[in-house]
């Protein structure tokens, strides 16, 4: 895009609540019901592979006798999971949806030694244990202590595990984007962006989300969808590594996610919490399950609201307020030892004001916007014999956004703009999983079929955004008579060489008429593959292949083979790792029809500006990592990866002027490259702790092949990419004082994102008043001021530069070695709580006081980013929650 469309840019997306989004609400609701009751009427019809296994067995005596009343525990202490389960008159027990992640399995009865054990799950094949008994003294209960060998995981593929503990404890600045707060904080290679968005290892958005096997591959900032509630997630795991054959599509970042399920819960349990802060801030969360041997339900309601409900252009946070509400139901079944029956049933809806700026506040702007997301999935398994597991698992999402103008739509600059955009995915997938000796071996089939629709109108509401004539001075002209540039030298003036003649028809101040955009696709997507996962002593290999077929706006094919290894140095507890992966990745949905919108009914050409369109085509990839994880005594394990990505184009999006219209763009290839570290500490005296950090070099060669061009092509030379950072890092500390209060401390450092839009100081004193303030320019000790802009400094550099933005110095500005960035900035978090405030049992009054950004950092996301507009940091922000757990 050019300067003027970037200067003018400002993107957020914003909410309000009305009736019509309660009764939308509660249609979505009505829909979810109808299908729970087909569910359960025809139950043969449906099918899921979750994305967790099965744990069980049978505890004999040294006679090899049933021990009937033996309790049996797994846990986890890295992930704070853990259950426990008495063996049946057979001597019997049964753990389902565990998440895949190792265990410690202890055994208890009385009479007997008690026995321990540890267990991996990474099959949703079952795992058949039998545990034999020692005659001796019980002790009826068995402490785990993570040590630094419990935290060394051999699987060949980098991942980060996140479990209750941290799920229920870390702090968060808005619960409408918890998921996300967690997933940047916990995950190494992950930037931060505004508005709940997040840059995987140098991408835009390349993210996958595999919620108890249903992938989501749609994008999860609050501008697309709305985000999974934290109350509904059990655990999740962060792979960071090249994806095995099972993942397509989005696979720099694949969030693997078990939801929370009442199944073999005998007696409800379940939370509720109120949460109020700064901003009045407030949420309300509540979730319970219950259920038996046979059946489960979970089911999570929340809600919350903030006056500051997206991340605004200014340090004050003008016309922000925003609310939204989720409902999730999670349904389990099993008549049969070996058949499991499963559905997913959510809905939610926000709505928000979008921010404004000081100039768009003046002018009453008030637009606002709404999402409703609903998701189905319902599922079966089917356990042949004590080695073969099928499960089918068909799911239908949709996501509605739409964005309404100001009610007079010259209260709306530069643009007025309504929208509606839908995305339905209605998919199937069906795996096979064999488990026996040194292999497990998984294939399936999967489809996607996602109908898309997208719909806008738009007017230019500002004279001064592309005037026909300009004045002697070069000052936009604004009288609305001329529409012709030929005719300004008539009247006086010169004509603008900068018009975009396009526009003119649809310029509202010189008497044109609204845009109008319409458009609707139908796109398939089939997937097949097969891999085997091989222990071969220290040695893990997991080998595979996949096959893509894309039938959309454009057509791709491909078979992909991925490979990964690993090897356990057992006598230094070091595990070293290598992998590669073919890749074909379908263009993005969202958008997708505008972006590669030709022709006469189309956004492409001279016509409206933009000097050509092409159709958004599939990227292939190869991408190759390389790691290593390291105990370090009994203190922790560092796990470090180096990854290379090497893409035939390079996805990104772009905005239509300055609304919230998106599309995507790709450009001739993209070359990233960057590492991740994470270390991690067992509990240690009550200490437990973490670090994440991570660098990514994103390099984009031009020039632009995909999406609408609006100007002319870009020099084929390479350039950083506005989600290139060279460092960011999570530190997070908490202790706990045995089973009383605890304290929790989180440092985040980010080196700062690419800011393309101000590549010198003459940019930047071209910027309107209340940009200057925004990145705090200066000549000397004087600042740009929202009254007092600075027009001319003559100064050096860097007496004369910005605060909030590094521009490079004069002279030295390179798109690929030396681009202009957000400057770095330090972001510290702590929170106090306590779980059990009375020291009563079985119910418990829990307590939590936060504050975040302590030091009331003032700090930037991105500045005028062509995708992301600006977006200031949260400032200091006070929290306090109270629960009842029972």
């Amino acid at each position: 895009m050019n300067s003027a469309f970037r200067s003018y840019f400002h993107h957020s997306v914003s909410r309000f609540g009305n009736l019509e989004a309660v009764k939308s609400l509660h249609g979505s609701l009505a829909v979810l019901t109808f299908a729970a009751s087909l569910f359960f009427v025809v139950p043969s019809a449906f099918g899921q592979n979750l994305s967790s296994g099965t744990i069980r067995g049978s505890v004999l005596d040294p006679s090899g006798a049933a021990v009937k009343g033996a309790t049996v525990q797994i846990q986890n202490p890295v992930t704070g999971y853990s259950r426990t389960a008495q063996t049946d008159d057979q001597g019997n027990f049964e753990f389902i949806n565990v998440p895949y992640n190792p265990y410690h399995l202890s055994v208890t009865a009385a009479g007997f030694e008690t026995t321990q054990q540890d267990v991996e799950v990474r099959t949703a094949v079952p795992i058949e244990l039998k545990v034999s008994l020692k005659i001796g003294t019980a002790t009826t209960s068995v402490t785990v202590q993570a040590e630094a060998n419990d935290l060394l995981e051999t699987t060949p593929t980098a991942h980060t595990d996140v479990g209750q503990g941290l799920i229920q404890t870390l702090p968060v600045q808005n619960q409408s984007i918890g998921f996300a707060e967690l997933v940047t904080n916990a995950s190494p290679g992950v930037a931060a962006d505004g508005n709940g968005f997040y840059h995987p290892l140098g991408e835009h958005a390349d993210t996958s989300i595999v919620l108890d096997n249903q992938p989501i591959t749609d994008q999860q900032s609050k501008i697309f969808s709305n985000q999974l509630a934290l109350n509904t997630i059990q655990s999740f795991e962060l792979v960071t590594g090249a994806p095995p054959a099972e993942y397509g599509d989005r696979t720099s970042l694949i969030i693997n996610t078990t939801s929370r399920s009442g199944l073999g819960q005998t007696k409800p349990t379940g939370d509720l919490s109120a949460e109020y802060g700064s901003f009045g801030s407030w949420a309300e969360m509540f979730d319970i399950g219950w259920g038996g041997k046979r059946w489960g339900n979970f089911l999570a309601l929340d809600s919350n609201g903030s006056s500051r409900y997206l991340d605004p252009p200014e340090f004050t946070h003008l016309h922000d307020k925003g609310n939204g509400e989720t409902i999730f139901d999670h349904i389990d079944f099993r008549p049969t030892e070996q058949d499991t029956l499963h559905l997913n049933l959510s809905a939610q809806r926000s709505w928000f004001q979008q921010p404004n700026t000081f100039d768009q506040q003046a002018t009453g702007q008030d637009q606002r916007s709404q999402i409703r997301s609903t998701n189905i999935a319902p599922g079966y398994t089917h356990l042949f014999g004590s080695n073969l597991l099928l499960t089918f698992n068909p799911y239908y999402r949709l996501d509605w956004f739409q964005f309404f103008p100001s009610r007079d739509p010259f209260w709306d600059s530069p643009a007025t703009v309504q929208q509606g955009r839908r995305l339905n995915n209605i998919g199937a997938r069906a795996d096979l999983s064999y488990s026996r000796g040194r292999h497990e071996i998984k294939g399936g089939l999967q489809l996607n079929h996602w109908l898309l629709t997208e719909d806008f109108n738009l007017g230019i509401t500002d004279s001064t955004f592309n005037p026909v004539c300009l004045n002697s001075d070069g000052s936009p002209d604004t009288d609305p008579t001329p529409t012709d540039p030929n005719a300004c030298a008539a009247l006086g003036l010169q004509p603008n060489s900068s018009l975009l003649p396009g526009l003119v028809p649809y310029d509202l101040t010189r008497g044109g008429s609204l845009f109008t955009f319409g458009a609707h696709a139908d796109i398939k997507e089939l997937s097949a593959y097969l891999e085997d996962m091989i222990k071969l002593g220290n040695w893990t290999i997991n080998v595979g292949v996949r096959g893509d077929h894309y039938n959309g706006l454009t057509r791709a094919r491909q078979i992909e083979p991925r490979s990964a290894f690993s090897y356990h140095v057992s006598r230094t507890n070091t595990v070293l790792r290598a992998s590669y992966a073919r890749l074909l990745l379908a263009p993005f949905n969202e958008g997708l029809l505008l972006g590669s919108s030709t022709g006469a009914g189309g956004l492409g050409g001279a016509g409206f500006g933009g000097f050509g369109a092409s159709p958004i085509v599939s990227q292939r990839r190869n991408q190759f990592n390389t790691g290593f994880e390291q105990t370090l005594g009994r203190f922790g394990v560092v796990d470090g990866e180096y990854f290379w990505k090497f893409s035939s184009r390079g996805s990104d999006f772009d905005t239509l002027f300055s609304t919230p219209i998106v599309f995507p763009t790709l450009w001739r290839k993209s070359k990233i490259d960057g590492f991740g570290i994470r270390f991690s500490m067992p509990t240690i005296k009550g200490f437990t702790a973490y670090s994440v950090m991570g660098h990514a070099r994103s390099r984009y060669f031009g020039p632009e092949e995909g999406g609408l061009i609006f100007n002319s092509p870009l020099a084929a030379g390479a350039f950083r990419i506005d989600h290139d950072q060279a460092f960011q890092q999570t530190t997070n500390v908490r202790y706990q004082y045995k089973k009383g209060p605890y304290a929790i401390f989180t440092w985040r450092y980010d080196s700062g994102l690419v800011a393309g839009s101000v590549p010198d100081l003459d940019t930047a004193l071209a910027l309107g008043a209340a940009e200057q303030a925004v990145i705090g320019l200066h000549c000397g000790s004087t600042f740009a001021t929202l009254t007092s802009p600075i027009t001319s400094c003559n100064l050096p550099f860097p007496q004369f530069s910005a605060t909030r933005v590094r521009i490079p110095a004069p002279g030295t500005e390179n798109d690929d070695f030396n681009p202009p960035r957000i400057t770095p900035r330090h972001l510290f978090d702590a929170s106090i709580g306590v779980d059990n405030l009375f020291h009563t049992e079985p119910y418990h009054v829990t307590l939590k006081l936060s504050v975040l950004n302590i030091t009331n950092k003032e700090a930037l996301y991105n500045f005028l980013s062509t995708f992301s507009g600006t977006h200031t940091v949260a400032p200091r922000t006070w929290q306090a929650q109270l629960g009842f757990t029972f």
